[in-house]
């Protein structure tokens, strides 16, 4: 019977030893040089990285579950504009729209205003990526501390709402009550 034991002892040592488990139950430590390891996983803001400013320099507003994005630009006086891009936030994305809306909440009060298409250079006849208003009441309350302010789009016949959310904290040629 002590030779069983002794057997079984022997054999659950060496089982061990070939694991890498030590006595206080920690992995054994070993050269891994040459085993090939992932990279750290993405944080939450990695994972969901992309440039807060389009390629006009204007404020992103996403649009669905990032399918697409728009872009706010401030212009020269009173103009807004926005572009509609693609899911990467660059490239522009004609659509067959002739206008787009902005709703716009302000002093508790809801306003609607329409851009009208206004072709980019490189859109296919009858689309636009390029939407305009000179109405200098939107460029006000679109960039008005305490309102809220949301584009509507249609995009190949489904509607798109996302929240324009300015930063404040760059120069765009105009002031901020």
């Amino acid at each position: 019977m002590k030779t069983v034991e002794t057997l079984t002892i022997a054999i659950m040592t060496v089982v061990l030893m070939l694991t890498g488990v030590g006595c206080n139950g920690d992995a054994a430590t070993s050269d891994t040089s040459d085993v090939e390891t992932s990279p750290p996983p993405a944080t939450v803001e990695g994972a969901h990285a992309h440039p807060t400013h389009g390629p006009h320099g204007g404020d992103l507003i996403e649009l669905g579950n990032e399918e697409y994005h728009a872009e706010l630009v401030h212009s020269e006086g009173e103009e807004i504009v926005i572009y509609i891009l693609g899911s990467d936030a660059k490239t522009a994305v004609p659509i067959e729209a002739t206008e787009v809306v902005v709703n716009v909440v302000h002093d508790g009060n809801p306003e609607q205003f329409k851009l009208n298409a206004s072709t980019n250079e490189g859109d296919p006849k009858g689309q636009s990526s390029r939407f305009s208003s000179s109405e200098a009441e939107l460029s006000e309350h679109v960039h008005e501390e305490g309102a809220a302010a949301k584009l509507v789009v249609l995009i190949d016949g489904k509607q798109y709402t996302g929240k324009i959310a300015h930063d404040h904290d760059h120069d765009h040629g105009h002031a901020h009550d």
